[in-house]
């Protein structure tokens, strides 16, 4: 075996005994505890090199951290849980994303590590993966993950200013722009409602029909307001998946974007959907925030922050 190789796959098998041994214990300590049905579980993956435009989403899941327990804010979530009681929200580290492309493995095995990293942290209950990204190539790993270690497809609720639908984009079929085909092929989901879409092309538009994805364009939001502030998703099936690009708010809300896309939802806007969505989730992830563009004071790391907060509450009980 060729000398890098053999550092590398040593390093990678240290890494994973080392979670192997965290996350029984977390998971120990919360039955301990008791009255934990469901923790929500930090779990970065910092993949970048599927996006189309800018990587910088690979600096992601260290930023946030800094965010969520900055000094400048509490650690409380709106409803009142607090991020500091491990039986809310616990934290078993990053996918060690460039190690192993660094050891030459390509995007169908890397795929299926990110898969099995998510599976791992579901085994041990209660721990529920809430994922740190990563641009969203890494929603379609982690969701099949999800689907397959519950045993059947979820409801996916995804707030975007894109449809993240294309068949395959600049002929990388797991680029960020077509996780939700390959999410959709694989029967993954049962329903998708897509939210906040201003940037969407004819191929979005076909392959939404194709898929039977319910898509609300900002064209129309305040039509669809009250709807989408008041869904119910999830039964039927094994529970909901939220997935918020966080170029889904507008650029005023969140400018630390790859994609600025003007005329996009205001954060309140997110924080009702999400606050008043009815139904188990049983998994979540933030994506394509991007840390080379956020200029303005660590702004869009504080907003990444709140929204991870705030899906640490909707999923943790």
């Amino acid at each position: 075996m060729d000398t890098k190789l053999l550092l590398c796959f040593c390093m990678l098998l240290f890494t994973c005994n080392a979670r192997k041994v965290q996350k029984p214990i977390l998971a120990e300590l919360l039955r301990a505890l008791g009255g934990v049905k469901a923790s929500a579980s930090l779990l970065g993956v910092p993949l970048g090199h599927n996006s189309s435009f800018l990587q910088g989403p690979a600096f992601a899941p260290p930023r946030i951290r800094e965010a969520i327990w900055c000094g400048s804010t509490n650690s409380s979530t709106e409803e009142g849980k607090e991020l500091n009681d491990p039986r809310v929200l616990t934290d078993v580290g990053d996918v060690p994303i460039q190690e192993i492309r660094d050891c030459g493995v390509e995007d169908d095995r890397l795929m299926h590590v990110i898969s099995e990293s998510v599976k791992a942290v579901m085994e041990e209950e209660p721990l529920r993966p809430l994922v740190l990204g990563g641009d969203h190539s890494i929603s379609y790993p982690v969701v099949r993950a999800v689907s397959e270690k519950l045993g059947g497809p979820v409801d996916i609720l995804h707030l975007d200013a894109h449809p993240d639908i294309y068949d395959c984009f600049e002929g990388n079929n797991y680029s960020h722009a077509s996780s939700f085909a390959r999410i959709m092929e694989g029967g993954y989901a049962r329903r998708l409602l897509q939210v906040g879409l201003r940037s969407i092309t004819k191929e979005g538009r076909d392959q939404g029909k194709r898929f039977g994805v319910e898509q609300y364009e900002m064209r129309t939001f305040s039509k669809d307001r009250e709807k989408l502030e008041n869904l119910k998703l999830g039964e039927g099936v094994k529970g909901v998946y939220v997935s918020v690009d966080v170029d889904c708010l507008d650029p005023a809300f969140a400018p630390g974007v790859s994609h600025i896309e003007p005329g996009g939802l205001s954060f309140r806007d997110v924080l009702n959907i999400l606050q008043n969505l009815q139904g188990d989730v049983v998994a979540a992830d933030v994506v394509e925030f991007n840390p080379q563009r956020d200029t303005v004071d660590g702004m869009t790391a504080m907003v990444a922050a709140k929204l991870v907060r705030e899906l640490t509450a909707k999923i943790s009980k």
